[in-house]
């Protein structure tokens, strides 16, 4: 058995987070172990879950204080004797690579999972990064097409150098249940509501409070909808304000961070994701595997929606009032049902690519 150090940078509540373990769950652990270095002000680290699993979690200083994060990779890299270090950091991959090519990790697999925008904060460090991204790294990989090609290049992609292992769910919990719907929606009180639905991170990569935006709108049209909102971040008092503003305080239910969210996705009737950017957001594949019309800005890749018939994709030059009119549209055409067998057939079922990895990290290692 091989154990793997991957670096995760921050691992927070969120996609990168939810991908890694998903994998690590349904990866063969008699062959091959995750030992997880996460940055000391990580909010979401599972360690318990992790340690039941015989994975290692090694908590470090922030990259922050970037020099002596370095050093705590490469003396953990150095301890262990690991033969391949597996880094999710998008352009700051750079460090974890070099303190693994330091410390003499044969295997620096450097991993894609997002991009940028110019109207995000952390675009600029990106951009410095980027060109140096791909350095002391030996392997790539990234969740899809568009990520790949943007971090690692055109060139680099075309000639089969990215392997694409996609963001994954666990398709036998993420299914469409009737009774789970009924049985949530009583319990908040919105059975006879349109419930409107976002899970992520309170960012302005998230266009958080164009989401509230959007829901006023719905409202205008729609008096008996519902915004059911899950997640944390630095946007959390502006959209707080921003509902008040609005005078639809009493059509919002702000639940804060739960790991709980399956019966949410059921209680839904759609899930506004109008994000910035996004790599490929794993509440989309979650939301559309339950039966859920998604919406998503047309500045995330289409390869985020597995299924055809409800993913939609909306740019962000029309206006809340047109994304809202979009939304209640759609809303009235979709016949709910479960899409967890279109999901796994369409590549994005943990178990099934967790069987790929494995073999992907033993050919490396032979």
């Amino acid at each position: 058995m091989e154990r793997i150090a991957v670096v995760m940078g921050k691992m927070h509540s969120g996609g990168k987070k939810n991908l890694v373990m998903e994998y690590y769950r349904h990866i063969d652990k008699t062959h091959i172990q995750f030992d997880f270095i996460c940055d000391s002000d990580s909010n979401a680290i599972p360690e318990e879950e992790i340690k039941e699993l015989g994975g290692r979690v090694y908590v470090i200083t922030p990259y922050q204080n970037i020099f002596k994060n370095i050093i705590e990779i490469r003396n953990i890299c150095k301890k262990n004797r690991y033969k391949i270090i597996h880094g999710y950091n998008g352009t700051m991959n750079v460090f974890a690579m070099f303190a693994g090519w330091s410390a003499g990790v044969p295997i620096r697999i450097n991993e894609s999972i997002s991009m940028s925008h110019s109207a995000d904060k952390k675009t600029i460090l990106k951009k410095i990064l980027k060109p140096f991204s791909r350095c002391f790294s030996t392997h790539f990989m990234s969740n899809g097409e568009v990520c790949g090609r943007w971090q690692f290049g055109d060139k680099l992609y075309d000639k089969g150098k990215v392997a694409v292992f996609k963001t994954v769910i666990d398709t036998q919990k993420n299914y469409y249940n009737p009774d789970v719907r009924n049985s949530c929606r009583k319990e908040f009180g919105i059975e006879d509501n349109i419930v409107i639905g976002h899970i992520g991170r309170l960012t302005e990569q998230k266009n958080t409070l164009f989401i509230i935006d959007i829901f006023s709108e719905i409202c205008k049209i729609h008096n008996s909808s519902k915004l059911l909102i899950i997640g944390d971040g630095n946007l959390k008092d502006a959209m707080l304000k921003r509902i008040d503003e609005y005078g639809i305080a009493d059509k919002v239910l702000y639940l804060g961070r739960r790991e709980d969210i399956i019966e949410f996705y059921n209680a839904m009737d759609c899930f506004l994701l109008p994000s910035l950017y996004e790599g490929l957001p794993v509440v989309g594949v979650e939301a559309e595997c339950c039966g859920l019309p998604m919406f998503f800005s047309t500045e995330i890749p289409k390869e985020s929606s597995p299924c055809d018939d409800l993913g939609i994709f909306v740019g962000l030059n029309k206006s809340a009032v047109e994304w809202a009119k979009i939304v209640l549209n759609k809303i009235k055409q979709v016949e709910r049902a479960d899409h967890s067998d279109e999901v796994k057939r369409t590549g994005f079922d943990s178990l099934t690519e967790a069987v790929k990895l494995l073999r992907y990290y033993e050919e490396l290692i032979l």
